[in-house]
């Protein structure tokens, strides 16, 4: 256990579970998506944590001479601090945690309207290797929908910027965000943005509700259903079919899926692909997850 004084809750993505979580903000300073219920509670208000506090967890880290080659700076909106903070943040690690290897953090889209290309590339420089960007969706109906704030082409510029600082960039799509009036085109526009941006990851994962759909299902106006299993795989049909990727990792085995699916796109697009259309044909001949095994 690492000698942080940590705001819980605290989330992190799957990936990082071996690494140090370095908590810099705490909640999330949109906090307004609708499908969202991670920094809803009273103690997880949006407020960056003060350099000096920051850097006295990262010396009190060193001096327990625990292992750590990773650093995840939480919580879900880091990449929000000013270049300068962040800056400093990744001077300290540096510093006193030379032997760590992978700096990430979660990022919005809007985090990096005021970061300039030469800034980020700055940030490589110090560490920062990897961010998490959650688009959810390419289709701009849908994120209007969901108050993500942000657009197709919000999104494709945030990631084009990261590219072109050489900072790899892990996208998340969220399947069946637009339930089954808009399964399609969500999918079909999600693809058209990956296609464009060209991530190094991507991964998708199941849209859940374990708060209640009531805040999510509102801006709706009663439109909205949750994909049953049989939907879920045709919007992964249809996203895969789209999807138009050199050599992206892509992942779909989070908790979420009914339907876990590995591999590299576009050289592993058709296996891929015949394993959903096994699933939407004839699901007794594939492994799927039971709802119990789907517990968040």
């Amino acid at each position: 256990m690492y000698p942080i004084d940590y705001i819980e809750p605290v989330f992190r993505p799957p990936s990082e579970w071996k690494s140090l979580i370095l908590q810099v903000t705490n909640g999330c300073s949109w906090n307004k998506c609708t499908f969202c219920d991670m920094y809803t509670s009273e103690n997880k208000k949006f407020r960056p944590k003060k350099l000096e506090l920051i850097e006295q967890e990262i010396v009190d880290v060193a001096s327990s001479k625990q292992s750590v080659s990773r650093v995840f700076l939480a919580d879900g909106d880091a990449m929000m601090l000013p270049f300068e903070r962040l800056a400093a943040i990744l001077v300290l690690i540096r510093t006193h945690l030379p032997q760590v290897t992978r700096v990430s953090s979660y990022c919005l889209p809007r985090n990096l309207k005021n970061k300039t290309v030469e800034q980020l590339q700055h940030l490589k420089e110090l560490g920062l290797s990897l961010v998490y960007v959650g688009c959810e969706s390419g289709d701009d109906e849908v994120l209007a929908l969901i108050d993500k704030g942000e657009t197709f082409d919000s999104s494709l510029a945030a990631l084009l910027k990261l590219k072109e600082a050489k900072i790899k960039s892990s996208v998340m799509i969220l399947n069946g965000l637009g339930g089954p009036e808009l399964s399609k085109q969500h999918a079909i526009n999600s693809a058209r943005l990956m296609n464009q941006a060209q991530p190094e990851y991507l991964s998708t994962l199941v849209v859940s509700f374990p708060m209640g759909l009531e805040r999510f299902a509102k801006p709706f106006n009663g439109r909205f259903r949750q994909l049953n299993q049989q939907q879920l795989f045709k919007e992964m049909e249809y996203l895969l079919s789209e999807l138009s990727l050199e050599k992206t990792i892509f992942r779909s085995d989070h908790a979420s899926n009914y339907l876990v699916l590995k591999g590299i796109l576009g050289k592993d697009k058709e296996p891929l692909l015949a394993k959903v259309r096994m699933a939407l044909d004839k699901p007794q001949a594939v492994s799927l997850r039971q709802e119990w095994q789907r517990g968040l």
